[in-house]
């Protein structure tokens, strides 16, 4: 009986003893989510992408805009000359204007973020998966994120991996054809002519 215990023992003991041994170390490390989508080469062109459509956008209502403060003023200087009751028309006109080019600005400002949400969501999206397989290929259990939407209160500076991954994404990134590059290059052209 005491043989038997002993031998039993020495098994859990010998078990024990060999999971402990199979437990591999757990690799982990984090990414500044900020810093990589200030320096990630796709992200500063989509950034630049959409400020150029909305100052060219911005340009021309500015351009209704002006004009109206022109009708504005005329407005002031002609309202005594031509009348009360030419007065009010006039000003509900004026007004009706100054409604609409609101409401324009409202609806360039909607489109504009509306388009670039898309594609900013389909660009998170990519880096997500980019980060998954990075992790996979270089066997990490756990890579967090930090930044604006932190998920670690603290890492050591030594699990940062956000430059690696900047720079793969960027060395991805600028292997990977444009498709709209020609019509970009275009486009400068004939603001160079104008």
């Amino acid at each position: 009986m005491k043989k038997a215990l002993v031998i039993i023992a020495l098994s859990v003991f010998a078990v024990s003893c060999n999971k402990t041994a199979e437990v591999k170390e757990v690799k982990t490390a984090y990414v500044d989510t900020s810093v990589l989508m200030k320096e990630y080469t796709e992200a500063k062109d989509l950034e630049a992408k959409y400020k150029a459509q909305a100052e060219e956008k911005g340009r021309q209502l500015q351009a209704e805009i002006s004009r109206f403060k022109q009708d504005a003023a005329s407005f002031q200087s002609q309202a005594q000359a031509n009348g009360q009751a030419w007065a009010q028309q006039r000003g509900a006109e004026l007004q009706k204007r100054e409604q609409q080019l609101g409401y324009a600005q409202q609806a360039l400002a909607q489109q504009l973020q509306q388009e670039s949400g898309v594609e900013m969501d389909s660009l998170i999206s990519g880096v997500k998966k980019f980060i998954k397989d990075y992790g996979k290929k270089n066997g990490y259990s756990y890579i967090y994120g930090t930044g604006d939407a932190a998920t670690v209160l603290y890492a050591e500076d030594k699990y940062d991996i956000t430059k690696e991954i900047i720079k793969e994404l960027n060395e991805k990134y600028k292997a990977t054809p444009k498709a709209d590059a020609k019509p970009a290059a275009e486009t400068k052209e004939g603001e160079a002519k104008k």
